[in-house]
């Protein structure tokens, strides 16, 4: 075990506010499907809607999140349609989740644009050691733009905010979500040179019935490694939504 190493099962994606993205209906059975499969310790999702379908006055991340057994969970709208129908970042966590905000990235007159930030506090449990300690992983849940000019001033924003000053290159980072990466490019460009890494190869997740594009991606700094990341092979992924989600394993040094 190394000390005591914990692996981590984390899935991003945005769930199109739960409606499918070829028959265009709203199925959150769908969605819950989809990230239950994988059996994840954090879910970090975006384009999530105030209110439930099921439960009119019930938001949709306590759906989801009771649904998953994930009853530590954060959801701030970024985007205000009217006052029922705004839609944001959320995070879900098999852990204590704290010190959450939600950090502005729109630029100008675009449209609203955020990252929801938490800080979770992982168990690390040694070998025969019934206390163990926990690990702080700082969560970075981002939506960007569509144009190629917002996204670099989104992450430049980003990784200048007051948040990442106070964290020491060796803490565990992890930023995610869907970053509109066209071309595959942010990685290599803003995230390499901020100390982050990422995966070789980047899993394509749009549009989810064939995907073409890697718009959704995650990158992780300190002590804390990329042991895989994928898209979701799964066939009810491909209707679900109209991204894949990303299933990422990580190892927490």
């Amino acid at each position: 075990e190394r000390g005591g190493i914990m692996n981590i099962r984390i899935v991003t994606y945005n769930i199109h506010k739960c409606i499918g993205g070829v028959d265009r209906r709203y199925d959150l059975a769908r969605v819950v499907g989809v990230i239950s499969h994988y059996q994840p310790d954090l879910v970090l999702l975006q384009e999530v809607v105030r209110y439930s379908r099921e439960s009119t006055g019930v938001l949709q991340i306590d759906v989801i999140g009771d649904a998953l057994g994930l009853f530590h969970r954060e959801w701030i709208p970024n985007v205000r349609v009217h006052q029922s129908r705004g839609y944001g970042n959320a995070i879900l966590s098999r852990w204590p989740l704290s010190d959450s905000d939600n950090i502005n990235l729109t630029i100008g007159p675009k449209k609203r644009r955020g990252a929801l930030y938490s800080r979770v506090r992982v168990p690390q449990h040694r070998r025969g050691d019934s206390g163990g300690r926990n690990r702080t992983v700082h969560l970075f849940n981002v939506h960007l733009g569509l144009s190629g000019i917002e996204r670099r001033l989104q992450l430049k924003k980003l990784l200048t905010h007051e948040h990442f000053n106070r964290i020491t290159q060796a803490t565990p980072v992890v930023v995610a979500g869907d970053l509109n990466d066209v071309w595959g490019t942010l990685g290599r460009q803003l995230m390499r040179p901020a100390g982050f890494r990422g995966t070789d190869r980047k899993p394509r997740t749009f549009p989810a019935y064939a995907p073409v594009r890697p718009l959704d991606s995650l990158y992780v700094r300190g002590g804390i490694e990329i042991v895989s990341l994928m898209s979701s092979r799964l066939a009810i992924a491909r209707q679900a939504s109209d991204h894949l989600p990303l299933v990422a394993d990580l190892t927490l040094l």
